[in-house]
């Protein structure tokens, strides 16, 4: 391929990913109108600005650098690029991991995690409400991607351990393991059977 060829395919890239990005936040913001629920993402841009690494490009594709705000990757001008949720989910992914994003030649999106933050643990029980899942721990709720409940077959009132940036609030967590469920009333009945040999 030549140069002026690779050029335009990325001139082409570029402005498919600022058409996608526009009809992102369109959508987010009519989401928002029509359900009176907050956008996706309500994060504010600038608090991970600092974080974020610039453009480049390789011999791989065009890279980019961003940090994870929960759902999407924001770069240091506060692009948003979609982080697919299964990805997040088995990759444990929390609010200000630094992302490495490289956009191949024939579009593909390809993230690494290069920048993990700081974490810490939480147990509290899964809920579902207003159309969303949340671990309830340190007297708050918790954001976690359906995929990762999914990911790991959680249901509504188990507990689980959930990992959150020990150093910075936020509203999303990432699911790290469903606690194994302890039935009382077997443990009961077990000990009646013993006793019962005993006499």
């Amino acid at each position: 391929m030549s140069d002026t060829a690779e050029q335009e395919n990325l001139e082409k890239l570029k402005e498919l990913i600022s058409t996608a990005e526009a009809a992102l936040s369109q959508a987010k913001m009519m989401f928002g109108g029509v359900s009176g629920i907050p956008t996706p993402t309500n994060v504010d841009p600038t608090s991970y600005v600092s974080k974020a690494g610039g453009l480049g490009a390789t011999p791989e594709g065009r890279v980019i650098e961003g940090v994870f705000d929960g759902q999407n990757m924001l770069d240091n001008k506060g692009s948003v690029y979609p982080v697919p949720a299964n990805y997040a989910s088995k990759s444990k992914l929390i609010p200000g991991d630094v992302l490495k994003l490289t956009i191949t030649d024939e579009g593909k999106f390809l993230y690494k995690q290069i920048g993990p933050v700081e974490r810490k643990p939480v147990v509290g029980p899964l809920v579902h409400a207003d159309g969303k899942y949340q671990v309830l721990a340190n007297d708050k709720a918790y954001n976690v991607l359906l995929a990762s409940v999914t990911y790991f077959r959680a249901a509504v009132g188990d507990e689980v351990t959930l990992i959150i940036p020990a150093n910075e609030d936020s509203d999303w967590g990432a699911i790290e393991a469903v606690l194994p469920k302890f039935d009382g009333d077997k443990g009961d009945s077990a000990l009646d059977i013993e006793t019962e040999l005993d006499i």
